[in-house]
């Protein structure tokens, strides 16, 4: 019997690249009929979002990346596409730009509870395809009742920002390994798949750390 296989990744909340490839990575994960551990980690993709933005989607995009406006709806209506290919079902029109280091810290507040893998699902659910707001301590507090997480442990974390010494370890450790995109995966600490990858580059990858562990025993 295979040991469980660690996987750390490293994402944004706000990243639609990070729920895409949470759902590829499930479904190599599932071909290659590998056990794994999981961990989230945090990454900050834009740091000075306000805690509202008061724009649309596309117009964040066009001022972020330089785009005109017309690039950045069909830029958005490809990933949107893309998403729908995995079974998930974004609304761009109704998501609310926020900074993201709460929905960070409650990450970490799920991990301590055991729910972190539960409340990252959520969580990208509601900023992706609900367009509910991530960025509030109420917010996430809702949300963190949602995927099992006791409502007073969690508001105080979040009020005293108990765990943002993690969320910036988390981000010191990016920078440690080179990641300047995200989502990340390092796979038993030793191998990095950079990306929304194909299910089979997932698959594979945990294969040959099977193949490893076996070949050693």
């Amino acid at each position: 019997m295979t040991d469980a296989v660690k996987i750390d990744i490293w994402s944004d909340v706000a990243c639609p690249w990070c729920y895409i490839g949470k759902r590829k990575f499930e479904e190599g994960a599932r071909r290659a009929e590998v056990p794994v551990e999981v961990e989230y980690h945090s990454f900050e993709l834009s740091p000075d979002t306000p805690e509202t933005y008061a724009g649309s989607t596309a117009e964040y995009l066009s001022k972020h990346k330089g785009l005109p406006i017309a690039d950045a709806h069909r830029m958005l209506d490809q990933v949107t596409a893309i998403a729908a290919s995995v079974g998930l079902h974004y609304d761009f029109d109704t998501v609310v730009h926020t900074k993201t280091l709460l929905a960070h810290e409650l990450l970490h507040a799920a991990k301590a509870q055991g729910r972190q893998l539960e409340t990252a699902e959520v969580v990208f659910r509601a900023y992706f395809e609900q367009g509910r707001h991530v960025g509030r301590i109420d917010d996430l507090v809702e949300l963190g009742v949602e995927a099992g997480l006791n409502p007073d442990v969690t508001r105080a974390a979040l009020e005293s920002h108990e765990y943002v010494g993690d969320v910036q370890a988390d981000i010191a450790q990016a920078v440690a390994y080179g990641i300047r995109g995200v989502p990340f995966f390092v796979i038993d600490g030793r191998y990095g798949v950079s990306g929304a990858q194909d299910p089979e580059v997932f698959a594979d990858a945990l294969r040959q750390v099977a193949a490893e562990q076996e070949s050693v025993r």
